[in-house]
């Protein structure tokens, strides 16, 4: 392979694939990082920031930074009956965001509430029996070849059981 030196990226490289990150030009490379940034740092500090008793009931859906429409906000999920709890520590957690990044980066909080999918197990042997949603088993009914067909219903009942 050959090295070239006078083209115009950003960093030198070798003749063949170049990675996504020096095809991009700098200014979009700038904004996905900083915005995937901040979602990905309030992620892994978010037991930090709402606390432990908030911890179990909400967690963070994304994070939408300011522009000329609207300020920054950040969007978080919140299981049913807890809204209130959330509520009154908004301030609370706004401070901690804004101190963990040393600036001004959340000025808003909105919740979306949600609740709790309860599984109730109904009679199992008619679910084993058609593990697939009829849309994908019309589609594996109409392939002609039998083996592709009992492969691809085995892989349908691996995925039920995971």
């Amino acid at each position: 392979m050959q090295y070239k030196n006078n083209i115009k990226q950003r960093y030198g490289t070798i003749q063949g694939l170049r990675s996504f990150k020096d095809t991009l030009p700098k200014n979009i490379k700038k904004v996905i990082f900083n915005r995937g940034q901040i979602y990905s740092e309030t992620l892994n500090n978010w037991k930090f920031i709402v606390g432990e008793n908030l911890f179990k009931f909400c967690y963070p859906k994304s994070f939408k930074s300011s522009n000329k429409f609207g300020a920054s906000t950040l969007l978080i999920m919140v299981k049913r009956g807890h809204e209130v709890d959330l509520e009154y520590s908004k301030k609370e957690i706004m401070d901690k965001m804004n101190n963990l990044f040393r600036k001004t980066i959340v000025e808003k909080i909105k919740f979306k509430s949600f609740e709790e999918e309860q599984i109730i197990p109904t009679n199992t042997e008619s679910s084993k029996k058609n593990v697939t949603k009829n849309k994908y088993q019309k589609k594996i009914d109409s392939v002609r070849n039998e083996k592709i067909k009992k492969s691809l219903l085995e892989l349908t009942k691996v995925f039920k059981e995971k």
